[in-house]
């Protein structure tokens, strides 16, 4: 009996431990993960390792570690770097071509498109008998070239009276007789000389008017370049303010051959850039300066009145010099009417022709200049920088009638 009931309390304690064991591996596996350790925060920063920098944006300046002594030592410190400025290359100034003779070395060019009025005339004069339609012939080559009706009768008058008493007519008599005529009709007495030289003190001041579009401001660079050609010193006054890029156009002249730029804002007042340029010009001693003024408002009077003021405002420092009129030579009738306009409001000394290479009629420079009755100065023989030439009535009738 004792022997059973050992048996009994022996089988109890197992079954206990037994279940025991189950019950604790059951907690086990319920038993939520540990929570992640607290960081230390006595540990020293991670060391960064060479090539992981971090990238910099372009426009900030790139920062670099320096060691920086500091009284009882220093932490490390971040020193900015100035930004890199790129030097921009000088300006190199132009040496323009001399002056002298310009025109006789450009008569090639001028002759190819000029020379059919020459050529024409003496085709027709040529003829053996000449008759009243032969004549009608020379007035109507004469017109089409834009010389003007009472020029171009002048002319015909002198030829009949002359072919008359000459009789007989050779090609080279022919040619000398045309020459002649020519050079009475563009007139060899005028002064051409532009004016840049003041009696009183320098500098002299030139004001440069015409319409946009007829090379206003390329002529006023293409002066400069004249100008510096002969030893003088230049100051632009960029007074055509209300032309987009104007300025710019004309400081680029300048900067080609070391000439300063008095400038305005874009749609500012061309009187005051004027006045300006007058008196940077008087304060650096420079010899000539140069106006190149508005050529476009939005009405006629509008433009003149303004013309009208810079004239004024320029002439509280000095009286101007020379008031050149740029004429484009293609237009024909159009430009005399654009001369008489503006000879109305500002007293032209001198005109510039440009563009006479290209398919202008060479009787423009007769029919101008007794339009307004000042002579033609300066002419444009092409878009290269020293194709402004001084006017040479022999050069020009040469190149008119050939070799």
């Amino acid at each position: 009996m004792d022997i059973l009931i050992l048996a009994v309390v022996i089988a109890v304690v197992v079954l206990g431990a037994l279940g025991g064991l189950i019950v604790g591996s059951r907690r086990k596996k319920q038993l939520p993960p540990p929570p992640p350790a607290a960081p230390d925060i006595t540990a020293p920063p991670a060391e960064p390792h060479v090539g992981d920098e971090a990238e910099t944006p372009r426009d900030e300046p790139r920062r670099t570690i320096e060691e920086v002594d500091l009284p009882g030592g220093g932490a490390p410190t971040a020193v900015e770097e100035p930004p890199v400025v790129e030097e921009l290359p000088p300006v190199e100034i132009e040496v323009p071509e001399p002056t002298a003779g310009r025109l006789i070395r450009l008569r090639a060019r001028l002759s190819r498109s000029q020379n059919a009025l020459g050529k024409g005339l003496l085709t027709l004069l040529s003829r053996e008998h000449l008759d009243e339609d032969t004549w009608e012939e020379v007035e109507d080559t004469l017109l089409t070239a834009d010389v003007g009706v009472q020029p171009t009768q002048e002319l015909v008058d002198a030829l009949r009276a002359r072919v008359k008493v000459l009789g007989t007519r050779t090609p080279q008599e022919l040619r000398g007789l045309l020459r002649e005529e020519l050079l009475k009709l563009v007139g060899t007495d005028m002064d051409r000389t532009v004016r840049t030289e003041p009696e009183t003190s320098k500098p002299g001041i030139v004001m440069v008017v015409g319409v946009n579009g007829t090379g206003k401001t390329t002529t006023t660079g293409k002066l400069a370049r004249v100008l510096v050609a002969d030893g003088r010193s230049v100051v632009l006054g960029a007074a055509d303010t209300f032309r987009a890029a104007a300025a710019d156009q004309l400081q680029t002249w300048g900067e080609r051959v070391g000439a300063y730029t008095v400038r305005g804002p874009e749609g500012g007042d061309p009187a005051s850039v004027a006045f300006d340029a007058v008196k940077e010009g008087k304060e650096m001693g420079s010899d000539v300066v140069l106006i190149d003024t508005a050529g476009r408002l939005h009405t006629k009077t509008g433009l003149m009145d303004e013309l009208g003021k810079v004239k004024r405002v320029v002439e509280k420092h000095a009286p101007l010099d020379e008031v050149l009129l740029v004429l484009d030579a293609t237009t024909g009738q159009n430009g005399l009417v654009q001369a008489r306009v503006f000879a109305e409001v500002v007293d032209i000394t001198g005109i510039v022709l440009t563009k006479l290479d290209g398919t202008a009629k060479g009787g423009i420079v007769v029919a101008v200049q007794r339009e307004l009755g000042v002579p033609v100065k300066l002419v444009g023989l092409g878009e290269g920088a020293d194709d402004l030439a001084p006017f040479e009535p022999e050069a020009f009738v040469d190149a008119l009638i050939g070799e």
